[in-house]
């Protein structure tokens, strides 16, 4: 007993029993609450103010000296103040000489300097070792622990060590440190935090450009046509009628935005006969926010379900109903069962709700908390071969729903084409591409070149 006791003390990690001390140059909001978590987590904290009065605000056990005296005290010092207060610190170079100098300041907008504010206090401090980092964390997120959507901590500096330390600190207030290299990246670090979803930018335009183009398609053809050749008003459809008819088609279209740019790279590929030269600007662009497509194209596909689920209880839908019904009666004659109809009707229900299973599985899988519980092969598996089952199987949905209006003269209303068919150019392009691309004679020499094979070598550079 005492044997095993013995050696499971020694495979314990040894800690040490105190933690350096931290000055921290500022008491406002990030300030305290940084403080407050580092005497949490053991850190002795001591803040560096103008005042040296203690208040409420100040965070229990921390201590509260002259900004020279806090310095003295500690080998890591925080900045918690903005970029046009620095000044201060001027007199402060010979004490702060050596010492680790962490940046925290974000500001107002993007590229509001030509210099970083990091690089900007390395000047300052010649002789300082400055490191970047905390300021893609809030205040509120280190009052509440941290929240997932909160926990990458983006680290630079041109002293490894003095990186080293900050990052020891950070992964000791449960956070993550992600080390970005050299000072020279505390720019692209400062803007982060006020780019307002980047990679959701093009795919949200996107989105919005197809709903307002297919509204007033729709519009004109279902409403405005309906009224002016046969006198009937249908404007209540803009309710729910032409919504539900949007979503499912730009909900389709999406989805083969999606896997079109990995096709269009294939293509590219074997025409230049290697991996080795960069794609166009606009196709990585592309690929780069596929993900967020895919997800939108999720939403809108999400919406089509809810507005058919809540189709049955419109006033237009029962009147409708009864007005068959009664129809029936007047006429003494019962309809029989046209099974041909049947058939279409549950066989684009089943792809429609088969196909929706497998858009919600790949759209969960895409989310960073699923996609890290599974190795490369299982995520591509899921995004690739799942996907484009997915793509065939909302595909083949909206072929057999409105398949029947291709040869329909009525369907064409001012010799446009219904927008079920619209939806179908994008997906089917696709698929058609993407069936060619899997015959062996494409698919051999695409893996090929793939794997580092090329046809030309001396265009590898």
């Amino acid at each position: 007993m005492n044997t095993n006791s013995s050696n499971m003390m020694a495979l314990a990690p040894k800690t040490p029993n105190k933690r350096e001390t931290v000055c921290i140059f500022g008491t406002g909001d990030f300030g305290r609450a940084l403080g407050h978590k580092m005497i949490q987590c053991g850190y002795p904290v001591v803040y560096g103010s103008r005042s040296t009065q203690i208040t409420n605000l100040i965070p229990k056990d921390a201590e509260v000296l002259s900004h020279a005296e806090a310095a003295q005290k500690a080998a890591i010092i925080i900045i918690a103040i903005q970029r046009q207060h620095y000044n201060f610190l001027i007199p402060l170079a010979e004490i702060l000489h050596g010492k680790v100098v962490v940046d925290i300041s974000n500001n107002l907008k993007l590229n509001q300097y030509p210099e970083s504010n990091a690089e900007y206090l390395a000047r300052l401090l010649p002789g300082a070792r400055v490191v970047k980092a905390f300021n893609t964390v809030s205040a509120w997120a280190l009052q509440s622990g941290a929240l997932d959507a909160s926990r990458q901590v983006f680290v630079c500096g041109d002293d490894m060590e003095a990186k080293q330390m900050v990052m020891d600190i950070v992964r000791a207030l449960g956070l993550t440190p992600l080390d970005q290299g050299s000072l020279l990246a505390a720019q692209e670090i400062e803007n982060y935090p006020l780019q307002l979803f980047p990679m959701w930018k093009f795919p949200v335009f996107l989105s919005l450009g197809l709903t307002a183009f297919f509204f007033f398609y729709c519009l004109a053809l279902d409403i405005v046509y309906t009224y002016i050749y046969e006198n009937r008003n249908f404007s209540f459809f803009i309710a729910l009628t032409i919504p539900n008819r949007i979503c499912p088609v730009v909900a389709l279209i999406l989805l083969g935005l999606v896997y079109l740019p990995g096709v269009l790279a294939a293509i590219i590929q074997l025409y230049r006969g290697t991996k080795y030269r960069r794609f166009p600007d606009w196709l990585d662009k592309w690929m780069l926010c596929r993900k967020q497509l895919g997800l939108l194209a999720l939403a809108f596909a999400s919406l089509h379900a809810v507005f058919t689920l809540v189709s049955p209880m419109r006033a237009f839908v029962k009147w409708r109903t009864s007005k068959a019904i009664v129809s029936q009666a007047l006429n003494n004659k019962t309809e029989p069962l046209d099974t041909t109809n049947a058939w279409l009707s549950d066989s684009y229900l089943a792809l429609g709700i088969i196909g929706f299973f497998f858009f919600v599985l790949v759209g969960i899988t895409s989310l960073p908390s699923v996609s890290n519980s599974v190795n490369w092969r299982e995520f591509r598996f899921v995004q690739s071969k799942l996907g484009y089952l997915t793509l065939i199987l909302c595909t083949a949905h909206t072929l057999v729903y409105g398949g029947k209006w291709f040869l329909s003269p009525s369907a064409y209303k001012w010799y446009l084409p219904n927008i079920y068919m619209l939806s179908l150019v994008v997906p089917c392009a696709v698929l058609v591409v993407k069936f060619v691309l899997i015959f062996p004679c494409v698919d051999k020499p695409l893996t090929q070149i793939r794997q580092g094979w090329e046809r030309n070598p001396k265009y590898s550079e």
